[in-house]
C-alpha cells in the first residue's frame, strides 16, 4: 500500500481537458495545411517530371530513359538545383546532410528557395524523397504565423504541430507520427502524462493523414502473396535478413562523411550538384531507370512482379540505389533518406528471395526494409511501421520485432546518416 502510494506520488499529474481544447483547433489548421502543401508540391513535381521524362523526350524522338537521357536530365536537374542554391535568397536552406526529421525553424525568406530545389530534384530524377524539406517548410511556416496570429501559445508547439502533421499526410496515418513524437519524448522529462504530450500532435497527425487520404489516396500496400503462419524458416530469414541489410545501410552511413567532403572540395553549388547529377546519371545507367526518383512508385513496379528479376539484377539495383542515395545526399540535393532507403531494402529482401526460393518475398521485404531503414534513419518505430505496412501482414509483426532487435544491436552507437556542421557524423 505504501509503495503503491509513493508510486502515485511520483507519477506526473495529467494535463486538464481545459488546458488540451484550445489546442485542438491550432493543430486542425496546421494539419490541413501541412497536408495541402505537401499534396501540392508532389504534385507539381509529378506534372513537371511527365513533361521532363515523357513530353520532351518523346518530342525529341529520344528514349525517354535511355542512357544519354538520363544523363542529360540528371545533369540538368544538378544545374537547375544548383542555380536555386547559388543564386535564391537562402540558398534553399542548410546542407541536406545535416538535416533529418527534425528540422530547425528557418527563417521565411528561406522557405520558398527550399521548396522550389525539392520539386525540381523530385521531377528530375535524383534519389531522394521529400519528407525532410516539406518537414522544414511547414515548421518553418508554422511557426511564422502561429506565432503571429496566437502569440500565447508556447513557441515550441508549432514545431512539433508542423512535423506531426507532415509525417502524417507523408504516409497517410498518424501512426507514423505518434511513433516519430513518442520516440522523440522518451528521453525528455515529461511534466505530464505520454498521451497528453502527444495530443496535439496527433491531432495534427489525423488531419494531415486524413486531408491527404482524402485527395491524393496514397498506399504503401505492395500487395505481395500472402504470408500465412510464420514457421522457423521464417524466423531464421528475417534474422539472418534485416542484419545484412542493416550492415549494408551501414556502409553508406559510414562512406557519408568522405563523400560528402570529397564534394565539398568543389566548393560552389554550381560544380558540385552538376557533378552529383552527371554521376547520378551514370548510376542509373548501371542500375536502370527504376534505380531513378524517390522510389516509391518503383517499388510497386518491383513487388508487382517479384519473380521479374534475377538475384544478380535486383542485387544491382539494391548497390546502385544506395550509392545514388548517398551521392544525393552529399551533393547538395534537397531531399530526406527515408523513401529511397525503402527502395534498397525491397531490393534487397527480393534478391534475397530470389536466391533462395524458401524465402517468402512478404519476409524478405520486410526484413530487407526494416534493416536498412534501422542503419539510414535510427527511428527504430518508424523502420518497424514502414516495413509492416508495406507488407500488412499481421502474422508478420512478431517477426519484425524480432528482426528489428538483431538490427539494432548491429547499428546502435554507431554513425547515423547525418553530419554535423563540421561534417562529422551524428551519434
Amino acid at each position: 500500500m505504501a509503495q503503491d502510494t509513493a508510486q502515485q506520488a511520483s507519477a506526473a499529474p495529467a494535463t486538464p481537458a481545459r488546458t488540451l481544447l484550445p489546442l485542438i483547433l491550432p493543430a486542425l489548421v496546421v494539419g490541413v495545411g501541412a497536408s495541402l502543401l505537401f499534396v501540392g508540391v508532389s504534385a507539381a513535381a509529378e506534372q513537371l517530371q511527365h513533361v521532363l521524362w515523357r513530353n520532351l523526350p518523346d518530342a525529341l524522338g529520344v528514349g525517354r530513359y535511355s542512357v544519354l537521357w538520363m544523363l542529360v536530365m540528371l545533369t540538368a536537374t544538378g544545374v537547375a538545383v544548383g542555380l536555386v542554391v547559388w543564386k535564391v535568397p537562402g540558398h534553399a536552406g542548410p546542407d541536406p546532410a545535416t538535416t533529418g526529421l527534425d528540422a530547425p525553424v528557418l527563417p521565411p525568406a528561406v522557405l520558398p528557395g527550399l521548396l522550389l530545389a525539392t520539386a525540381l530534384m523530385l521531377a528530375g530524377g535524383p534519389s531522394l524523397g521529400p519528407e525532410n524539406p516539406i518537414i522544414a517548410v511547414n515548421v518553418g511556416l508554422a511557426f511564422c504565423l502561429g506565432r503571429r496570429l496566437i502569440p500565447r501559445m508556447p513557441r515550441a508547439l508549432w514545431p512539433m504541430l508542423a512535423e506531426a502533421a507532415t509525417i502524417g499526410a507523408l504516409f497517410g496515418t498518424p501512426v507514423a507520427a505518434a511513433l516519430v513524437i513518442s520516440e522523440a519524448l522518451a528521453g525528455r522529462q515529461l511534466r505530464g502524462a505520454l498521451w497528453d504530450s502527444v495530443f496535439a500532435p496527433l491531432v495534427a497527425a489525423t488531419a494531415g493523414a486524413l486531408t491527404t487520404t482524402l485527395v491524393a489516396e496514397p498506399s504503401f500496400d505492395l500487395h505481395l502473396p500472402a504470408f500465412g503462419r510464420p514457421g522457423w524458416g521464417d524466423l531464421l530469414a528475417m534474422l539472418v535478413i534485416a542484419s545484412a541489410a542493416a550492415l549494408l545501410g551501414m556502409t553508406a552511413v559510414l562512406a557519408l562523411p568522405y563523400v560528402h567532403g570529397a564534394f565539398a572540395r568543389l566548393r560552389h553549388p554550381m560544380l558540385t550538384l552538376p557533378v552529383g547529377g552527371l554521376v547520378l546519371g551514370l548510376l542509373a545507367a548501371v542500375g536502370g531507370h527504376l534505380t531513378l526518383f524517390k522510389g516509391l512508385d518503383e517499388i510497386g513496379e518491383l513487388a508487382a512482379d517479384p519473380e521479374g528479376w534475377s538475384a544478380g539484377q535486383f542485387a544491382t539495383m539494391t548497390v546502385v540505389k544506395l550509392a545514388a542515395l548517398l551521392v544525393a545526399t552529399s551533393c547538395g540535393f534537397r531531399g530526406g533518406r527515408i523513401f529511397p532507403a525503402v527502395f534498397v531494402g525491397v531490393a534487397f529482401g527480393l534478391c534475397a528471395h530470389a536466391l533462395v526460393d524458401a524465402v517468402h518475398p512478404a519476409v524478405g521485404v520486410a526484413a530487407g526494409v526494416l534493416g536498412v531503414l534501422l542503419a539510414v534513419t535510427r527511428q527504430a518505430w518508424v523502420s518497424l511501421f514502414v516495413a509492416a505496412v508495406l507488407v500488412a501482414s499481421p502474422s508478420i509483426l512478431a517477426l519484425l520485432c524480432i528482426g528489428s532487435l538483431a538490427a539494432w544491436l548491429l547499428v546502435t552507437g554507431r554513425a547515423q546518416m547525418q553530419l554535423h556542421q563540421d561534417g562529422t557524423p551524428v551519434r
